[in-house]
């Protein structure tokens, strides 16, 4: 393998090969189902493995787990793979398998995947529970009070304490931050608890992914592929498309600026990328815009997996340097306008009809256009792709929970941490407020029972017979006349001392 380019495949013009100096530029794997997406991405990121660079994938079908195998020449995919490389030329082609490291939000088929919930912050947080406007507003002041107040924000369960906080106090508060109708307080709640019904509580607490952890290396310098289970995670498309892009920001967020490098610092395979724009507001789009714009100066590369080119926003799109296109069908008319606009995308080769043979690709073959060593996009080519040398299919329960045990992070993530935060302190605080509300109520009632006492016995003095009123009254004659008595001796008893001192 040329250690500056990966060998992508055989085309017209000759090979095809991605220089790994602008891998950082994005890249676009498109076509229908069937048509070998899945192989090629896993062929890619073979590559990428080999020439050092880490990689992630989410492992929608259970397919991409066969990275962690060899090929087994004996399964009818696998010698389809050895036609298509005799086909191709490729002589040195042989089965291998790459490092891997296996991930699940769930915790069930890998090492768990958790952030706190003031990492995924209110604006994707709003995102993922369908929020409406006035709702992330209340949301945003959540965060900002629990910011203000040192209050962390780790799971679910700080979440609803401080929104319950919110509510309590919501008169005082809204001369400050605006309204905060109780309303909508319920209605996050509801969301949230309806969300945690899912299981997407687990995804919530720490220890917190630390994203150097993908950053790795075997001892032979192959990157490490880490590998999400995402079979079950794509039924909740909502929960997977914002959990990719927040781990995309959180790349963002985290690695250090380092401008054109030799080769990636690491890649990103977003597979499902349609998931991502459906239905999305104007500013989840900026966002991710703004993401993909940026993050290739932090060195990582993000390839975008989708079946229609035309998923994937114009605004994104221009910054897909990198383009694989396999066959797309056209049984409407809408279907020929989107494969004319496909052919629209690659630089004309006038030796190809580009957009003819879009429909005309057989599995395994695409479309190829990449950039030159001017950072220019090649003429496209019909290329047939070279195959993954990793197994192509999934692993059996036991070989994943295998590679599992000797993944490079260990039991780092297998127990969840419980430390002090949000719910704790505010539980805290408001059984402090009811003692303290609960001893002034005791207080204030005995010195209700003391008056009351006070003003029955004067009542019962007042009603007494005359016989034990006038000896209550003598009694209290007696009393002064001896206190007077005592008092005068006292005082004939100090001058009598002075006078005599003299």
């Amino acid at each position: 393998m040329d250690e500056q380019s990966l060998f992508v495949g055989q085309g017209g013009l000759g090979p095809a090969r991605l220089r790994l100096d602008h891998a950082n530029r994005h890249g676009l794997i498109a076509g229908a189902t069937g048509t070998g997406k899945t192989v090629t991405l896993q062929g890619l990121a073979e590559g990428f493995s080999r020439a050092g660079v880490p990689v992630f994938v989410a492992d929608v079908k259970g397919d991409l787990a066969g990275l962690a195998m060899p090929g087994d020449p004996g399964q009818k995919a696998h010698e389809a793979f050895t036609r298509r490389a005799a086909e191709i030329g490729l002589g040195d082609y042989a089965y291998g398998d790459v490092p891997v490291m296996f991930w699940d939000l769930l915790g069930e088929r890998g090492h768990p995947m958790r952030t706190t919930v003031s990492e995924m912050g209110p604006f994707l947080l709003a995102r993922l529970l369908g929020l409406n406007e006035t709702q992330q507003g209340v949301l945003n002041i959540a965060f900002t009070l629990a910011d203000e107040q040192g209050l962390l924000l780790l799971n679910l369960d700080d979440l609803q304490s401080m929104l319950a906080f919110c509510a309590e106090q919501a008169p005082a508060l809204s001369a400050r931050y605006g309204n905060i109708a109780k309303a909508s307080v319920g209605a996050i709640q509801r969301q949230l608890l309806a969300f945690a019904a899912q299981g997407a509580d687990r995804f919530f607490g720490e220890p917190a992914l630390a994203i150097e952890d993908f950053l790795v290396s075997d001892e032979s310098g192959r990157g490490c592929v880490s590998i999400l289970a995402a079979d079950r995670l794509i039924e909740r498309p909502m929960l997977y498309a914002t959990f990719l892009l927040w781990l995309l920001s959180e790349l963002f967020e985290t690695l250090p600026e380092v401008g054109d490098t030799d080769k990636p610092r690491f890649v990103f395979f977003f597979d499902e990328a349609h998931l991502l724009f459906d239905d999305a507001p104007d500013a989840l789009r900026e966002k991710v815009e703004q993401v993909v714009r940026l993050i290739r100066s932090k060195g990582v590369g993000v390839y975008f997996i989708t079946q229609n080119p035309g998923d994937i926003p114009d605004a994104v799109a221009g910054q897909l340097g990198h383009r694989f296109l396999h066959a797309l069908r056209a049984y409407t008319p809408a279907d020929q306008r989107a494969i004319r606009a496909a052919a629209e995308t690659f630089r004309p080769n006038p030796a190809l009809d580009v957009a003819t043979a879009i429909t005309e690709l057989r599995t395994g073959e695409a479309l190829v256009s990449l950039l030159d060593a001017d950072g220019a996009p090649t003429p496209a080519d019909r290329v047939l792709v070279r195959p993954p040398a990793s197994r192509a299919g999934p692993l059996s329960d036991k070989e994943r929970a295998v590679l599992v045990s000797l993944s490079p992070v260990g039991d780092r993530y297998d127990r969840t941490l419980d430390r002090e935060s949000a719910h704790e302190l505010l539980q805290a605080r408001a059984a402090k407020a009811a003692a303290t509300t609960e001893a002034a109520r005791a207080a204030k009632a005995e010195e209700k029972a003391r008056r009351d006492a006070a003003r029955a016995e004067r009542e019962r003095q007042r009603d007494a017979p005359l016989h034990e009123q006038m000896a209550r009254q003598l009694g209290r004659s007696v009393q002064r006349q001896l206190t007077n008595r005592i008092a005068g001796q006292i005082v004939r008893g100090l001058f009598g001392g002075l006078f005599r001192g003299r």
